[in-house]
């Protein structure tokens, strides 16, 4: 099943509790949630307190995605908060096996990014213990940029080293995704989209969620 996570990053934070509405009752799977740290992404966004306060006002999956250093020091802290799944990178922790562990032992879904020139193998020894990767098709910390064409191969090669591996894990994509070319990271095996930009730049939101599923499908 193919997934639509419109990312709030793109939303206008003036009005975000009406836009986190639109999007859910527009047909959103999950709400996707950017925290960066400027330090390992050059941007600064949100934490926990804003998470803990956007939960009362959604029933949505929250999919927070840490884009900060040493995420070991904060998973509990997002997890409180009110995040389902946690996505930590792996450039950005030495004990990545431990992150995921913290991750699973809160009882929330264990995911692991990787940013654009990271190699897959850093997976190798984590396959047993997560659900998702979550591959960045643009270098991380701004929205509204332009997918870097050479990720349609990286996914195509997660596809196949999962299915080597026997495994289940759903394959995230976040980063220059829209209407224009979901198709072709779909057919590469991605089935978990990020759409910020594509979403909230949008004249009809709940019209844009529903076209990127369809035409995710190449319908």
């Amino acid at each position: 099943m193919i997934k639509i996570a419109p990312s709030i990053l793109a939303a206008d934070f003036a009005h975000l509790a009406e836009q986190i509405k639109q999007v859910e009752e527009g047909g959103a799977d999950l709400l996707h949630i950017d925290v960066m740290d400027g330090h390992f992404v050059p941007n600064i966004t949100i934490g926990p307190p804003v998470i803990e306060w956007i939960r009362r006002y959604s029933d949505l999956e929250f999919d927070v995605h840490l884009m900060i250093d040493n995420p070991e020091k904060y998973i509990e802290s997002f997890v409180n908060a009110g995040a389902d799944s946690i996505s930590v990178h792996a450039e950005a922790t030495v004990h990545l096996h431990r992150c995921i562990q913290m991750i699973k032992k809160l009882g929330v879904k264990a995911c692991v990014a990787l940013n654009p020139s990271t190699p897959l193998d850093v997976l190798d020894y984590v396959m047993d213990d997560i659900e998702m990767v979550l591959l960045m098709t643009v270098n991380p910390g701004f929205g509204g940029q332009t997918y870097i064409p050479a990720m349609t191969r990286k996914i195509e090669s997660l596809k196949k080293k999962i299915d080597d591996f026997g495994k289940q894990i759903d394959i995230q994509i976040d980063g220059g995704i829209g209407l224009d070319n979901i198709y072709e990271v779909t057919k590469a095996g991605a089935n978990v989209i990020v759409a910020g930009s594509a979403v909230y730049r949008s004249d009809d939101i709940a019209g844009t969620i529903q076209a990127l599923k369809s035409l995710a499908y190449g319908e």
